[in-house]
């Protein structure tokens, strides 16, 4: 038996996870996720990792790996660092067995990841520097049309005629959109529009990736916007792409997962190295 657990530093959260590994089968025990909001995320990875532990009525003695992925490099308790590339690959196949590709979208940039059935990294691209492609700019254009983060995705569904934001850059598409209030396009069409742009942009990256067919999960802070899910779908058909986009509601836990199942897997092998 080998008990994990699995930290994800990103740029909006702190996302930890706790495994037992019991004969090559992982059992999830525990989960927890905390904005960073302007804190330590090095005080939030240490607070995942107690809670966790609390969760599942465990110590620190118990755990015999802790893996850190995303920005957690610098965790001082962690036993192991993971890319996180690899994390969300692993993590993916986790959550969705016959994934074929999984899309993270985080609060800074995406990129999509072609995987094989273990979860290995076949091919990637990710998106450029500029952040119009991210879970930070649409909380920004959020704001600014007064609208709270979880009904982005509810209010772009209910889009009867988007209006598509042509830009690829974040401050030029912010512009687009008070553009777009000022002619008094309405709100949910702004937000359909948004993401029928980011879709493009994601479908693009997928495709470059090489897969022709099967399921592409969407990772990340982002897998939550159902609008977003749906509208990359519409690309996905529009492009004639063979691929279906889903997500999964522990999405944004794939990170933590993939590190705490690398981990046990690593730690298996300094175990059955030092028996040899």
């Amino acid at each position: 038996m080998t008990r994990t657990i699995g930290i994800d530093v990103g740029s909006g959260a702190v996302k930890s996870v706790l495994f037992d590994v019991t004969g090559g089968e992982p059992r999830w025990l525990a989960k927890r996720c905390e904005r960073i909001r302007r804190r330590d995320p090095m005080e939030l990875a240490r607070a995942g990792c107690e809670g966790v532990l609390a969760d599942a009525n465990l110590d620190r003695s118990d755990v015999d790996y802790v893996a850190t992925t995303g920005e957690g490099e610098n965790v001082a308790f962690a036993t192991g660092h993971f890319y996180s590339m690899t994390t969300h690959a692993r993590g993916g196949v986790y959550l969705q067995p016959d994934v074929g590709a999984v899309v993270d979208i985080g609060a800074l940039n995406g990129r999509a990841i072609r995987v094989d059935p273990r979860g290995k990294v076949l091919s990637y691209k990710m998106t450029s520097q500029c952040a119009s492609g991210s879970g930070q700019f649409l909380e920004n254009i959020a704001r600014y049309l007064g609208v709270a983060v979880e009904e982005i995705g509810p209010l772009s569904q209910t889009s009867k005629q988007p209006e598509k934001c042509s830009s690829i850059c974040a401050v030029l598409a912010e512009t687009d959109v008070i553009n777009m209030v000022s002619r008094g396009i309405a709100t949910p069409d702004v937000l359909k529009g948004i993401h029928l742009s980011m879709a493009a942009r994601i479908v693009k990256l997928l495709k470059v990736t090489g897969i022709r067919d099967g399921v592409a999960l969407i990772t990340g802070g982002l897998a939550l916007d159902s609008g977003l899910v749906a509208a990359i779908g519409e690309e996905l058909v529009v492009e004639k792409a063979g691929v279906t986009a889903v997500s999964h509601p522990d999405s944004i836990y794939a990170g933590a997962i993939g590190a705490a199942l690398w981990g046990a897997f690593r730690h298996q092998r300094f175990a059955d190295a030092a028996a040899a």
